[in-house]
């Protein structure tokens, strides 16, 4: 076994275990896709273009409110901006790479695979250490897409009035579980939560979403900015 194929058997093993609530994830997307009206090939097509979980199921979320598109691409692509600090922690370790390779990798590059990658590049100097994150993030693909299919195949045989829309703020809450542990967080996620339920019916354009976040943001950061200086 070559030295490529070892690392990279290494990053599906290290990931593999963040893939179990993945799985439910991903069925959903398919099956509300499909019940908010989009066919199977749109939906597929999000899940490879766009392929990220949180930014898809805003996408969904967004459209069935009526959305205008500049407000959905807009929402869309700040909840996928954290890939941005992504690829800025892991350039530190995969500078030396060749332009294809850092091209390939940040497609692959999604929460799960920078999750356990991260630590690895840390510990490791190999050459071809990038091949523990592309294959966690193939990994991470083949699941996404998988999972997808399988949603779209459910609710083409699912009956509308069961109504599966409520599974998407379900889905945000199951995702904010573990955040509920700092005060810092809980006021982010209220203040931000509060702003979108009141903007929902006056923010023009269906803007509450990125107004929400930016107002979140901005809590964070003075609320950070105090910490730091009540420590120091």
């Amino acid at each position: 076994m070559t030295n490529k194929l070892k690392i990279f058997l290494k990053g599906i093993k290290d990931v593999s275990p963040l893939m179990i609530p993945v799985v439910p994830f991903g069925v959903i997307f398919g099956v509300l896709a499909i019940e908010l009206g989009f066919n199977g090939y749109t939906t597929m097509g999000m899940s490879i273009i766009i392929f990220g979980g949180a930014s898809q199921i805003i996408f969904l979320q967004l459209f069935s409110a009526g959305a205008s598109s500049l407000v959905i691409l807009s929402s869309v692509g700040a909840v996928n901006s954290r890939h941005l600090l992504y690829g800025a922690v892991l350039s530190e370790h995969l500078s030396d790479l060749k332009l294809s390779w850092k091209i390939i990798i940040s497609y692959f590059l999604v929460d799960q695979a920078f999750a356990v990658s991260n630590n690895y590049l840390k510990k490791n100097n190999d050459k071809n250490k990038h091949f523990h994150l592309f294959g966690a993030g193939v990994t991470c693909w083949i699941i996404w897409q998988i999972t997808t299919y399988f949603g779209i195949i459910l609710g083409s045989v699912i009956p509308d009035k069961l109504g599966l829309t409520f599974a998407i703020p379900l889905t945000f809450l199951a995702l904010l579980v573990n955040d509920f542990r700092k005060i810092i967080n809980v006021i982010v996620i209220l203040v931000s939560g509060t702003i979108a339920t009141l903007g929902y019916q006056i923010i023009p354009f269906k803007a509450y979403v990125i107004i929400a976040s930016l107002s979140g943001l901005i809590v964070a950061y003075i609320l950070t900015k105090m910490m730091n200086k009540k420590n120091d």
